[in-house]
């Protein structure tokens, strides 16, 4: 045996030792173990996004809470606002709530209302406790949802140009005009428009009767008492203004015809009641009887009831307006009409519609029409026929001048239609049974394409009543 093979026995201090180096490795060894530090992050991990899972349906729920109060008080406001509506408007959103159980959420409930509107404004609020959210310090959420809803029925002005030429005697153009018209009345005039809606009538052939109301209000160089019509200036269709400081000259009482003699019946200027103007009113029972008696006469100036139209909606006719109120020839609920253009609660609008085109028109030469026995005269015979039997052919154009010619017309219409538009008066116009040109020169004067009717027969009524339809379209607002 050699001296290696020897065993040594150990001693205590190397016993020690050895424990003292065991005990180092095994603290090394969890020192240096990472496996202990990742579960410990992922059990961390989990308990955050249980923690964000349980917030995010705290408030999930308080957005579907909030979702159902917005969503009954939108409802509940909306039913409130319809002037259409007779319960109170409280009440009403109250009831929106009280059914579902859900009256302990309503907060509180405003109403605004005047003679042509309401506002309804109300506030809901509900409180949810937090189950999760309580550990982060919060105990409830609260879900609140507002709304606010108006029905307003805006004043309207409407002028209403009817075109009762000697061309609407044929085809029943009358008769489908009248139906039309009547329509149109019963639409827009009703019970809930009472004193907000006032509309003018104005017929016009190759002039327009202003009538002896309006007629009396003018400075005006009166000849005779057979009708009343008043001659413009050009430049004055380029302007909406009517002109109430100049004197006007009065419209001839004259008959370009060559019918046989005897009391003219058919003159340029209308002279029969029913075939003035009616202004300002919302009797529907006399304009639908006005409107059933008009009968086809004369020639076509489309112009001269352009003008006539728009002139009804300038703050510049108000005087005559008030006059007339204060005499009691119309309904004083329109006394300060028409409104200023920038009214917000005022629109106005006018429906023009003809059958053909501006023709060329010819009045008397001043020294034929100057005394009142030329008055009684022209009167008695239409001129045609009376240069045909009594003048010498060659001396047919001294007693007569062309006052428009058809291409003049329709400047003067087109010039009054943009002053119209200008002002923001909006132009429906009805090119009725009319030739392509007929329809451009409509379609020109309209506010846009969209509010020009080209139609046939009985279709008269329906673009009527489309209009009247859109007239109250935009008078109510939500």
């Amino acid at each position: 045996m050699t001296a290696f093979d020897r065993q040594v026995p150990a001693t205590a201090s190397d016993s020690d030792a050895c424990k003292t180096t065991s005990v180092r490795n095994r603290l090394r060894r969890f020192r240096d173990d990472e496996s202990g530090v990742m579960v410990f992050l992922g059990m961390f991990i989990f308990l955050i996004i249980l923690m964000t899972g349980g917030i995010a349906v705290d408030y999930m729920r308080n957005e579907q809470n909030r979702t159902m109060l917005q969503h009954t008080l939108d409802r509940a406001v909306l039913a409130a606002a319809d002037l259409d509506q007779s319960l109170d408007p409280t009440q009403v959103v109250n009831s929106y709530f009280e059914k579902p159980g859900m009256g302990d959420f309503l907060a509180e409930v405003n109403v605004d209302e005047g003679l042509n509107f309401r506002t309804v404004s109300a506030k809901a609020q509900a409180t949810q406790p937090a189950e999760y959210l309580q550990f982060v310090g919060r105990d409830t959420l609260v879900a609140s949802a507002s709304a606010t809803a108006e029905e307003r029925i805006a004043k309207v002005e409407i002028s209403m140009v009817l075109d009762i030429s000697g061309s609407m005697g044929s085809n029943n153009k009358m008769g489908n005009l009248r139906d039309a018209a009547r329509t149109f009345v019963d639409t827009v005039i009703t019970p809930e428009t009472q004193d907000l809606i006032s509309v003018s009538v104005v017929p016009y052939t190759s002039h327009v009767n202003a009538g002896p109301m309006i007629f009396d209000e003018l400075n005006t160089a009166q000849k005779h008492n057979f009708s009343h019509c008043v001659e413009f200036e050009d430049h004055e269709f380029s302007t909406t203004v009517f002109n109430t400081n100049r004197t006007y000259e009065q419209g001839q009482h004259v008959e370009f015809s060559s019918r046989s003699s005897g009391d003219i019946t058919n003159p340029g200027c209308p002279q029969r009641s029913y075939e003035r103007i009616s202004p300002f009113s919302q009797n529907a029972s006399a304009l639908k009887s006005q409107i059933g008696n008009l009968r086809a006469r004369a020639n076509t100036s489309i112009f001269l009831g352009m003008k006539w139209a728009v002139s009804l909606l300038d703050p510049s006719f108000r005087p005559i307006v008030d006059s007339l109120v204060t005499k009691g020839d119309i309904d004083a609920t329109f006394s300060g009409r028409p409104a200023e253009y920038d009214d917000p609660e005022t629109l106005k609008t006018v429906i023009l519609m003809t059958d053909g085109v501006n023709v060329t028109t010819r009045r008397v030469a001043d020294w034929a029409y100057s005394v009142e026995s030329h008055y009684v005269h022209w009167d008695r015979f239409p001129v045609y026929y009376y240069l045909n039997r009594y003048v010498n052919h060659w001396q047919h154009n001294q007693f007569y001048y062309t006052k428009y010619t058809s291409s003049e017309g329709d400047r003067l219409l087109d010039d009054i239609c943009d002053a119209a538009k200008d002002r923001g008066i909006v132009i429906w116009s009805v090119g009725f049974e009319v030739n392509d040109h007929g329809a451009d020169v409509m379609r020109d004067c309209a506010s846009s394409p969209a509010h020009f009717f080209r139609v046939e027969g009985v279709e008269i009524t329906e673009a009527f009543e489309a209009i009247a339809r859109q007239i109250n379209q935009l008078r109510l607002t939500q």
